[in-house]
């Protein structure tokens, strides 16, 4: 295989990251998935508040348990001054103490990029279609995270072949993310031009995930028909799995919740809100299974999902797709 550029920013053995999960980014996954050679990326919030690590102890216990790269993720749309201070710290912290790869999402990454290239670092960022992707080439990113219709979390509306050939030219390394957990999707992936992948939803199903096993074993039953699309989450759509306590939820806002997410003010507002109030409904469910919810994010990738194995074990199994 030959050494791409995706390889030489992520300095990694293999071109895939396992993508930042809020709240199932526990440290040893994170460890597991770069030990394994490919770029584990830490959530931090997920990290201190779901995983209870202090961030810089946290950064010190995956350099305990993998001498290889991972990176950290950066949500950096515009929120609270004590949020963007918070991120701010953790990024500084997490140059210090030599990460080099970030992922940024969710909004204008310049203030990331130039931190982080002022250390020889680089950074990738999620967008679901060109218009986004464009604007944060203009910032200085590194590379894009196409994010398609098939993708867990917050999913976008085209698939992995339309969001390709949109953005083929823009000359960075390209990333597929979405709806990939077998070797023959990421081979199709790398086949169509993408440098690399990016994948959540299998490393869930993993020994490593502190997920609660109820949450593994509900991935491992989920159908593709069973991933739908709910803006109840964070104000932007978002896959989980169609399970009774999201029927009672519901998927789509109310009128005036609708109509504050399309304001240009009252959006990052009510995003927060949203996400506040379901933040602690997803730990839940997480760490505690069906005795508190049956209410998990997941992606489509779960129709290739019927075990759960060791990071090694996927990452073995994953190998055979990428020559």
């Amino acid at each position: 295989m030959t050494e791409s550029l995706f390889l030489k920013h992520t300095g990694t053995e293999l071109p895939i990251i396992c993508g930042a999960m809020y709240p199932c980014s526990n440290p040893e996954l994170v460890a597991a998935v770069s030990e394994a050679g490919g770029m584990g990326i830490i959530q931090p919030l997920s990290l201190v508040f779901v995983h209870k690590r202090d961030f810089t102890e946290g950064i010190r216990y995956i350099q305990s348990l993998t001498s290889k790269p991972f990176g950290l993720n950066i949500i950096t749309e515009k929120s609270s001054k004590m949020y963007r201070d918070r991120m701010e710290k953790y990024l500084d912290i997490s140059l210090e103490l030599g990460v080099r790869f970030f992922v940024t999402s969710l909004g204008n990454p310049r203030w990331v990029v130039e931190r982080v290239h002022a250390k020889g670092g680089y950074v990738y960022h999620d967008v679901v279609d060109r218009k986004w992707a464009l604007k944060a080439l203009e910032s200085g990113v590194d590379g894009i995270i196409c994010v398609n219709n098939r993708a867990g979390g917050h999913a976008g509306q085209q698939s992995l072949e339309t969001l390709y050939n949109e953005m083929r030219d823009l000359g960075v390394p390209l990333i597929a993310a979405g709806g990939l957990s077998t070797a023959n999707q990421i081979h199709t992936a790398l086949s169509l031009g993408y440098q690399g992948v990016q994948m959540g939803t299998r490393f869930i199903a993993t020994q490593e995930c502190s997920a609660h096993a109820d949450y593994k074993k509900a991935i491992i039953s989920a159908h593709e028909a069973d991933i739908v699309l709910t803006d109840k989450i964070s104000g932007v759509p978002v896959s989980v799995i169609y399970t009774e306590s999201v029927k009672r939820m519901g998927l789509r806002a109310n009128s005036v919740a609708r109509y504050m997410l399309r304001h240009p003010k009252f959006k990052h507002w009510m995003r927060m809100y949203y996400t506040l109030q379901s933040a602690w409904k997803l730990k839940e469910a997480s760490l505690k299974g069906y005795s508190y919810s049956d209410f998990w994010q997941a992606g489509k990738s779960v129709e290739g999902i019927d075990s759960v194995q060791s990071v090694a074990e996927v990452m073995k199994n994953l190998r055979t797709g990428l020559d």
